[in-house]
């Protein structure tokens, strides 16, 4: 599986793909597991090698935001661009759900740079993916109500994880959303009502 993914996103490079696994470090998180926090040194860089974790920013008032999901295969550009000018991490990466990464230490990401195209390739997709996602995020925080945000959030979890059903508490989507959790609740309710999804206890089903 692991083999799959780096072959895939460097089949032009097997030379890479052997460096990387002969100096990462490759760990297992759990669901909640925070693999970097707001503030902490960036000493290496996580690709997710199974697996998904999201990157999310913390407001002075402590409110929560998603900012995008990191999927298997895929890797975090804020601790590319934190650990290579030697700065702080301005995000925290939670575990979603159960995960695989591997972790390359920070002086073997310039390396790679010089010595690998494939590698700075890589690096220019995930940030042009990523510039994208998070113009996404602005523009529905400006534009969009919050129950069109709420719906397009549990979409794309349900993308995600191939599954109409999905393990969740309200406080964790107000969380995500940026919002207070009666305001999820009072949502989801409607929504309900309406037939677009189904509550349960920590989990809802979507009908639509």
């Amino acid at each position: 599986m692991e083999g799959t993914i780096l072959s895939s996103e460097f089949n032009s490079s097997p030379e890479l793909v052997e460096k990387l696994y002969q100096y990462g470090i490759t760990k297992t998180y759990h669901e909640g597991d925070v693999i970097l926090d707001e503030n902490s040194s960036i000493r290496s860089i996580p690709i997710v090698m199974k697996g998904m974790m999201k990157v999310i920013r913390t407001e002075e008032d402590g409110r929560e935001i998603l900012l995008y999901y990191i999927k298997a295969g895929e890797s975090c550009i804020m601790s590319f661009l934190g650990g290579m000018h030697n700065e702080k991490s301005i995000v925290k990466a939670e575990v979603e759900e159960d995960t695989e990464i591997l972790f390359l230490p920070i002086d073997k990401v310039s390396l790679f740079i010089r010595e690998y195209p494939e590698w700075l390739d890589y690096i220019f997709r995930l940030y042009h993916k990523r510039f994208e996602e998070l113009l996404d995020i602005i523009n529905a925080i400006a534009f969009k109500k919050v129950d069109e945000r709420l719906l397009n959030l549990l979409q794309k979890k349900s993308e995600l994880s191939n599954s109409t059903t999905i393990i969740i508490t309200h406080e964790q989507l107000a969380n995500e959303l940026g919002t207070a959790r009666v305001v999820v609740s009072r949502l989801l309710k409607q929504l309900e009502e309406e037939g677009k999804l189904k509550l349960g206890r920590n989990k809802i089903q979507l009908l639509f």
